[in-house]
């Protein structure tokens, strides 16, 4: 890793990709398959021991911003369990990978979220595999557009909610009794919680939802010391965009932003990693925009 250039060098937030070229790619997609790769932040990432110790579960921790933050995470010192679909083994591959680099122990569930079994699951190996839970990221999600609600099938409607808001739901129902004071829950939103896109409306109302869960929750849950908080992205170079948006959408991705430019993996992780820190100990039940420049309120 370059030792002249990390998170911390300043640089012009508009400096970067214009654009992300569109692929086509099947859904889930994988990030050896994009024309213009995420940045994780491999390269820039610099740790400085903020979750010496930790245990963090993260969901869709395969690729985007997941593998941006399983880096960070480790590379602050943190052991990590990520969870992701079985498809997404050969990008999950990487991430351990990344996470072994840093000297780090990682675990990998893969399976289905929108099972509570299969959350129940994620959170009692994390218990047996890493001793407990100390920060819980919610960050799988699942979007799929459509030109109007009646092509919103039963089907995706089932698992757009199941993805985006039960397993958040259930896995933190789980994980609850095993987490300390000091603890945290991290959730993902979107801009679009804010923002409602009309091709998303699924997916827009399940991002409301995490936004509204996220500030009841961390309500009730600061009496026993966990805090709880989201970080909602604008466009950010992912798989799972060009995986599901059209072509003419990826092309002018981020344009909409004052920035004008997508966002970064790279660049929501050090959020989330400030969100799981001890650097955040007076914030809770609140939702940080990371969407260059759209807003939130």
């Amino acid at each position: 890793m370059s030792t002249s250039t990390d998170q911390f060098t300043r640089a012009d937030p508009s400096a970067g990709e214009p654009g992300a070229a569109p692929t086509s790619l099947k859904y889930p997609g994988l990030s050896k398959d994009m024309e213009t790769k995420p940045d994780y932040g491999e390269d820039t990432y610099r740790g400085t021991d903020r979750l010496k110790g930790k245990r963090a579960v993260i969901t869709g921790g395969d690729s985007g911003i997941g593998r941006a933050t399983a880096l960070a995470f480790a590379r602050e010192g943190a052991d990590v369990l990520i969870s992701y679909l079985e498809v997404e083994e050969e990008d999950a591959k990487e991430t351990e990978r990344l996470v072994k680099d840093a000297g780090r122990k990682i675990v990998k569930v893969p399976g289905d979220i929108r099972s509570i079994e299969h959350c129940e699951k994620i959170i009692s190996t994390a218990v047996k595999e890493m001793g407990g839970i100390d920060i819980l990221f919610n960050n799988a999600g699942f979007q799929m557009p459509q030109e109007t609600l009646m092509d919103i099938s039963p089907e995706q409607f089932d698992r757009t909610m199941k993805t985006n808001i039960y397993a958040p739901f259930w896995l933190s129902r789980a994980a609850i009794p095993h987490m300390k004071p000091g603890a945290t829950i991290i959730n993902t939103a979107s801009v679009f919680g804010f923002q409602s896109p009309p091709l998303l409306v699924d997916y827009a109302t399940s991002k409301a939802a995490v936004v509204n869960f996220t500030k009841a929750l961390g309500q009730q849950l600061i009496s026993k010391g966990i805090r709880v908080n989201a970080i909602a992205p604008g466009p950010i170079n992912t798989p799972m965009n060009p995986a599901t948006m059209p072509d003419e959408n990826i092309e002018k991705l981020g344009a909409e932003s004052p920035i004008q430019r997508p966002g970064q993996p790279r660049e929501m992780s050090p959020v989330v990693v400030f969100l799981a820190s001890q650097e955040s100990s007076y914030i809770t039940s609140e939702v940080i925009g990371a969407t260059g420049g759209m807003l939130i309120s």
